[in-house]
């Protein structure tokens, strides 16, 4: 259904034009009016930071496409846990993207410390890694807040590098993102915690279960970023086949943890400088030297070295290279993550200072639900309720959703909204009285609705 509504979408002039832009230019969540907002630890209430969330403008020539941004998510950034004194702050940045990415047929680029990529809400994507390693001089961790420099410097090649996924964890939001110098960014799939199977955070007892979109097992999912070499990124779940066809299915990472209790060899068998022994402290999977690649033929839902595959998607319906941002069965996030350890494509993306060549701005006059049947699922919760009553919207937002409660004569009580690149939003139900309402929420074109009870315990 979805495909057919893209068809109709692009076709509604006369005949289509191959010269029409393609989701590289069209997949960008803009935005130049909604601002961002931030939690400080303890304050499950956001403070607003003026700072305009989302993508501001996106032109393209023939070869490239420029997105700008201040790298502010629609979802409230923060607290970061661990003592991180940042926060999201505006990187006033341009980000230009090939149009025609190519495979790289030489050596292979390896991803590096900072940005790699860019989340479609404009938001910084970087790769397992946190700039922590393993001193094997000193036989103690360096680089990063409180640690000693690495030697040779913060670039220099190290035999033991940290996973920034499981070490950092208490200084992740409940978005699964945190800033570097200001510099919001998701080394992982960017849906909230509390969302996942097994929750592994307590950060979002507090504060919004929000995020980019929402993990949904039974529908492909959207399209989330782009990595420098010009390959879309999608997120956890895909067709199981390459061609399109098997079902969804959780589309799952080819590296897996190695059976070692000494850290003395890389898993190709290279020897190298000996780490600390797997222990309670450096356990396994504490340093991303820890996974192995292994190919599975025949089982074209595994991914190769880089975090990708080849496959046709609900945007690419020809195929693509696209990589994918990997969760195991619990949805907790899985190395390496996004892309990595190297880069499939040639890698010819980045920041620039400026647009020197001649282009259109694509001006994002039609968006759809990125899910397969073009229309938002909706979960309210709790239900009954006695304080909050929440509402989540599976998938991926692309349109502004006003969310109303009503009484069941149809008067308006509470009204909100849900942003593009948002998930939630809530109601404060203390004041009302026992009895059956309706969520309601809607777009302008279309609008759906669930019955709700608020019952307050005496």
């Amino acid at each position: 259904m979805k495909k057919t509504l893209l068809i109709l979408i692009t076709m509604s002039g006369s005949a289509l034009s191959m010269a029409q832009p393609g989701p590289a230019v069209t997949s960008w969540l803009q935005n130049t009016t909604v601002t961002g907002s931030y939690y400080m630890s303890g304050n499950s209430t956001a403070i607003g930071n003026g700072i305009p969330v989302n993508c501001q403008k996106v032109e393209y020539s023939a070869n490239w496409v420029y997105v700008h941004t201040h790298g502010i998510p629609a979802y409230p950034t923060g607290p970061f846990q661990d003592g991180n004194p940042s926060q999201a702050s505006d990187q006033n940045a341009i980000f230009k993207l090939p149009l025609q990415p190519q495979p790289n047929t030489g050596t292979l680029t390896n991803t590096n410390a900072g940005n790699i990529g860019i989340f479609i809400n404009g938001v910084a994507l970087f790769d397992y890694r946190d700039g922590v390693a393993w001193n094997t001089n000193t036989s103690s961790l360096c680089g990063g807040p409180g640690n000693a420099p690495c030697p040779g410097g913060p670039n220099a090649v190290q035999a033991w590098n940290r996973d920034a996924i499981p070490a950092e964890r208490a200084g992740f939001d409940c978005s699964k993102g945190h800033p570097a110098m200001g510099n919001y960014h998701h080394h992982q799939n960017p849906s909230a915690f509390k969302l996942d199977i097994n929750v592994i955070s307590t950060v979002c007892n507090l504060y919004d279960a929000d995020g980019l979109y929402v993990i949904d097992p039974a529908q492909h999912s959207p399209l989330i970023g782009y990595a420098y070499d010009g390959y879309p990124v999608y997120g956890a779940y895909g067709y199981k086949n390459a061609n399109g066809t098997g079902g969804i299915v959780r589309i799952r990472s080819g590296y897996g943890l190695r059976n070692i209790s000494q850290r003395t060899h890389h898993a190709d068998g290279t020897d190298v400088a000996d780490g600390p022994a797997v222990n309670g402290t450096y356990f396994l999977g504490y340093f991303r030297e820890d996974h192995a690649f292994t190919a599975h033929p025949g089982q074209e839902e595994y991914l190769d070295e880089h975090n990708g595959r080849f496959c046709v998607t609900p945007e690419y319906p020809n195929g693509t290279y696209a990589y994918f941002a990997t969760v195991d069965s619990n949805h907790n996030s899985a190395y390496p993550y996004v892309v990595g350890p190297t880069f499939y494509g040639v890698v010819n993306g980045g920041k620039v200072t400026s647009v020197s060549e001649t282009t259109t701005i694509y001006e994002n006059t039609t968006s759809i639900y990125e899910n397969e049947n073009g229309q938002p699922e909706m979960n309210v919760f709790p239900n009954p309720a006695g304080d909050l009553v929440a509402i989540q919207v599976n998938g991926l937002l692309k349109t502004v959703q006003q969310a109303e409660l009503l009484d069941m004569n149809g008067r308006v009580l509470r009204s909100t909204r849900i942003n593009p690149g948002q998930t939630i939003a809530y109601f404060d139900v203390q004041t009302l009285y026992n009895g059956t309402y309706l969520v309601r929420v809607s777009d302008g074109a279309q609008s759906f609705s669930r019955k709700i009870i608020v019952h307050h315990t005496q």
